[in-house]
C-alpha cells in the first residue's frame, strides 16, 4: 500500500430531527465524495442531538436494521466510498439505555465493523453537567478493521483520553475519533489529545466533530481535523458544518516509523 488517497472528516451541527440530520449528512457525504474522498467519517451523534438525554432511545435501532443503518449503507454504495458513522444508537441489554456504536461500511455498502463506545463521558464543571452513563451502556472490546487504506482503529470521542485503548490495537495506520466534544473541554484538550494519539501511535488521525450551537443549548467545540503521524494538523475546520479533506500518503507513516521506531521500543 503506497498510493496516496483522500479522506474526509465531516463536521455537523446536528439537531433534534432525525430526517433533517440524515439529509444534512447525505449532502456532506456527497460533497466529500465529489472532492475525491475514498474514506468518509461522520461525527458522533450525527443522526441526533436531542432536546433531552433520553431522546436517543426513541430512534435506537436493532443491530443491522433501521433507517439510520440503511442510510449509511446506501451512502457508501452510492458514492463508492468507505463510510464510518460517527455513532448510531443501537439496542442495549439494558432496556433503558443504548449502545453508542461506530459502524464502518465498505465501498459496496456492506457493514464490516461495529465498535461500541467503551469510555463514557461523565463531567461536571463550569456550569455544565454530562452523564452519558445514564443512557448509554458501555462496550467492552477494542475494534480494528482491515481496509484498502490499511488497518483502522475505531474509537469515539471520550476514548481519546485513554491511550491504552490504542495500544491494544497497535500497530494501526489510521485512527478514527468521531466526536461531540463540549466547547469547554474541547478548547482545553481536543487538539493536544488528537496530536498525542497520532504521535504515540505513528498513525494518521481522522477526527470529525460536532461544531456549533445546538437546539438543546449545548455548545460543541468543532475543529474537526486530520493529523499526520508526526503530529502535524493536515486540515481542519473551526466551526459550522463542512467537509475537511486531506490527502493521505502512506509513505509518511513508513518514513516516520523508519526514522523513529518507537512502537518497536516499547517495553511495557
Amino acid at each position: 500500500m503506497s498510493a496516496s488517497f483522500k479522506v474526509a472528516a465531516l463536521q455537523m451541527v446536528s439537531g433534534p430531527s432525525l430526517a433533517a440530520n440524515l439529509d444534512a449528512a447525505g449532502a456532506l457525504v456527497a460533497e466529500a465524495a465529489a472532492k475525491g474522498a475514498r474514506l468518509v467519517v461522520l461525527p458522533e451523534w450525527f443522526c441526533l442531538m436531542g432536546l433531552a438525554e433520553r431522546d436517543k432511545l426513541a430512534i435506537r435501532e436493532r443491530d443491522g436494521d433501521g433507517p439510520i443503518q440503511s442510510f449509511l449503507a446506501g451512502a457508501a454504495a452510492k458514492h463508492g466510498a468507505w463510510v464510518i458513522a460517527g455513532t448510531v444508537p443501537l439496542f442495549a441489554d439494558d432496556p433503558e439505555k443504548v449502545r453508542n456504536s461506530s459502524l464502518a461500511y465498505d465501498a459496496a455498502g456492506r457493514r464490516v465493523a461495529r465498535y461500541d463506545k467503551i469510555h463514557l463521558f461523565d463531567f461536571t464543571g463550569e456550569g455544565e453537567q454530562y452523564r452519558e452513563s445514564r443512557t448509554i451502556e458501555p462496550g467492552s472490546a477494542p475494534v480494528g478493521v482491515d481496509s484498502p487504506f490499511g488497518r483502522i482503529a475505531l474509537s469515539i470521542c471520550y476514548d481519546v483520553r485513554f491511550p491504552e485503548l490504542y495500544r491494544r490495537l497497535a500497530p494501526m495506520d489510521l485512527i478514527t475519533v468521531p466526536s461531540a466534544f463540549t466547547a469547554t473541554t474541547g478548547a482545553a484538550h481536543w487538539e493536544v489529545l488528537l496530536r498525542a494519539r497520532a504521535v504515540e501511535n505513528l498513525a494518521w488521525v481522522i477526527a470529525p466533530a460536532q461544531g456549533g450551537e445546538h437546539a438543546n443549548g449545548r455548545r460543541t467545540h468543532g475543529h474537526s481535523m486530520i493529523v499526520d503521524p508526526w503530529g502535524r494538523v493536515a486540515a481542519s475546520l473551526a466551526r459550522g458544518p463542512g467537509v475537511v479533506v486531506a490527502e493521505i500518503d502512506p509513505n509518511v507513516a513508513s518514513q516516520v516509523r523508519a526514522s523513529l521506531p518507537a512502537l518497536g521500543h516499547r517495553v511495557l
